[in-house]
């Protein structure tokens, strides 16, 4: 579930692009957050900062955000790893839960190296959390990217991140391992090996075929032509709407994708099924300390005007802050759900 790319060629800018699939609505919207804002890591809360950079993210349910660009130039993307094992959690470790793992990189850094070099510091264990909107807890992992070029993911096995940090490091998908993809892209064609290149829904035959096209993409004349091209790898790398597979009762569909650019400050958003295409400018947005979180309410603007379109950087409205799902709130929501 899920595909990410990185173009760090695309007409002098960066751009990365991701799809986001998943097996139901995520109720996904748009926030911006501003510099100034006090978090804690949603565990334990010994580990407490106050964000240094402002960022949009793209969120589930509006207690985790799953992807995001800050004003420095860096990006995240949550996706899906089944094989992910996050060990017992530790309350000796420095721990961040799923739902903040991703804000505290967009809070606290400017490059991937920098990010990089904090979790080796840390040795920081990530703490898994049950979705409170039904279903087991999500198996997941993070890639990096700035605007130079630079990119890592972070996956966690046996109970400690394994990072893989190279400006090569283009593709992410799911299952298996990257290690493991990185070895299974080289027996394509064009890719190192002889085998045509691939076309299921797999995440090895979606890794293949995002790597492939993506190192094929001519050079833009705009940044509008550069984003284009950005989107037409990634929707050869999406998920029809399907029923499932025998045996795979929760088949992933690509319900939305974004193409940020990390050099120029955009972020552009597109549903699959609310199929208008918005953007947002971070040069429009006062990130300013004291300034409020405002919300990009995709789902109201859909329910009253039918969905909206183009530049919506100044559609953002306060709607109060965005709760971080945490254990604490994790348990208060299990003591109110009904027998």
């Amino acid at each position: 579930m899920c595909t990410r790319v990185i173009w760090p060629e695309a007409g002098g800018a960066v751009l990365v692009g991701r799809n986001m699939d998943f097996h139901k609505d995520l109720m996904t919207n748009l926030w911006k957050q501003p510099r100034g804002i006090t978090r804690d890591d949603g565990v334990t809360g010994k580990l407490r900062w106050t964000s240094k950079y402002g960022s949009v993210i793209a969120t589930a349910f509006d207690i985790i955000s799953v992807d995001g660009l800050n004003e420095a130039g860096l990006a995240g993307h949550v996706l899906w790893l089944a094989e992910s094992t996050y060990g017992t959690p530790d309350a000796n470790r420095t721990q961040l839960s799923q739902a903040v793992w991703l804000q505290y990189f967009l809070d606290n850094f400017v490059t991937v190296a920098d990010a990089v070099a904090w979790i080796a510091e840390t040795d920081v264990q990530v703490v898994q959390m049950d979705d409170p909107t039904g279903g087991g807890p999500p198996a997941i992992h993070l890639a990096l990217d700035d605007a130079s070029g630079d990119s890592a993911i972070i996956e966690y096995v046996d109970g400690t991140a394994k990072v893989y940090h190279d400006r090569s490091y283009r593709v992410m998908t799911n299952s298996p391992t990257f290690d493991q993809q990185l070895e299974l892209v080289k027996t394509f064609t064009g890719l190192g090996g002889s085998q045509p290149l691939p076309g299921s829904t797999l995440a090895a035959d979606r890794f293949a075929r995002a790597s492939y096209y993506v190192s094929r993409l001519p050079e833009p004349a705009s940044q509008v032509e550069a984003i284009a091209s950005m989107f037409s790898v990634i929707r050869n790398a999406a998920q029809p709407f399907r029923i499932p597979d025998p045996g795979k009762p929760d088949a992933s569909q690509t319900i939305w994708q974004v193409v940020l650019d990390l050099t120029n400050k955009r972020y552009v958003y597109e549903s699959t099924t609310r199929p208008n295409i918005v953007w947002v400018d971070l040069a429009d947005l006062d990130f300013a300390e004291g300034s409020p979180q405002l919300k990009l309410d995709l789902l109201s603007q859909l329910a009253v005007h039918g969905g909206i379109a183009g530049n919506v950087s100044g559609q953002f409205e306060d709607k109060g802050p965005m709760t971080f799902l945490s254990l604490e709130l994790l348990q208060q929501l299990k003591a109110q759900a009904p027998e």
